[in-house]
């Protein structure tokens, strides 16, 4: 089961294409996000290339669906949004966001591709809950992920080591209404 769009007001959220590459490359390369992303060394062209090949295989086989986030279909993208952890079992996933241009940020972007990941992830998928780890320190992050009605339900304490020392993450989720 691939994914080609999902398509919202202002956004769509698409599948990685080969001309992502140089997006791919910035995103991840970028040591702001590594902070948030876990990402501890530069990735090479050749690696992300590898990945891109890949990047069509079905969430079933690889546990991983990410898209992109952009303001049209065929467009550049001005962000990623991840389901991760899928469990098919436990019905349930993993979700990530990173808007990469300050731009873009605080301009309701992250909100309607969250809304549009989470419509994907309970109304095609099928699932039972998605999760979301937050860095304690992360507003903008915790106050998306407050406003689209994840619930608080943990904190894990020290949990991520920064360049400053370690510091806590704010655990959320989020439950689809019509599973029980």
């Amino acid at each position: 089961m691939s994914v080609k769009a999902l398509q919202g007001e202002h956004l769509v959220l698409r599948a990685l294409e080969p001309a992502d590459l140089d997006f791919l490359y910035a995103l991840e390369n970028d040591p702001e996000i590594w902070e948030i992303s876990g990402t501890l060394t530069p990735y090479s062209r050749k690696v992300l290339q590898q990945y891109l090949e890949g990047a069509h295989r079905d969430i079933y086989e690889v546990k991983q669906l990410r898209l992109v986030i952009g303001r049209e279909a065929e467009g550049p993208g001005i962000g990623l949004i991840d389901l991760f952890d899928f469990d098919p079992r436990h019905m349930r996933a993993g979700v990530g966001i990173v808007i990469a241009e300050s731009a873009s940020r605080n301009r309701g972007y992250g909100a309607e591709a969250l809304e549009l990941l989470c419509a994907y992830a309970f109304d095609t998928l099928g699932l039972h809950q998605v999760y979301a780890g937050v860095g304690a320190t992360n507003a903008p992050s915790l106050k998306l992920f407050r406003k689209l009605g994840f619930e608080q339900t943990g904190i894990r304490k020290d949990w991520l080591r920064t360049a400053d020392g370690f510091r806590d993450e704010v655990f959320f989720q989020k439950f689809n209404p019509n599973v029980h």
